[in-house]
């Protein structure tokens, strides 16, 4: 079995770093091989803050690029699993 990657990213202001975090997203996405973003949802309002979940495939050098350039953001926290 081949290594599993997993980046946990923490966008925590979504009205500010959104779009910067999905251009990123965007320029990796032959390395994200599965993306779920998750937020709270209320009624009248939904929160500023979201996490979304990648399960990154390809060489370890790409996978490092991304994590690095998330990181680089403000408002943004990356951590990550290795399995």
């Amino acid at each position: 079995m081949s290594e599993v990657r997993i980046l946990g990213v923490m966008v925590e202001s979504r009205t500010t770093a959104a779009q910067a975090v999905q251009d990123i997203l965007t320029k990796y996405g032959c390395t994200i091989r599965t993306r779920l973003g998750l937020h709270t949802l209320e009624l009248e309002d939904c929160e500023n803050c979201g996490l979304i979940l990648l399960e990154l495939t390809g060489s370890q050098e790409e996978c490092m690029r991304l994590e690095n350039e998330l990181w680089k953001l403000d408002n943004v926290k990356v951590q990550k699993m290795v399995f």
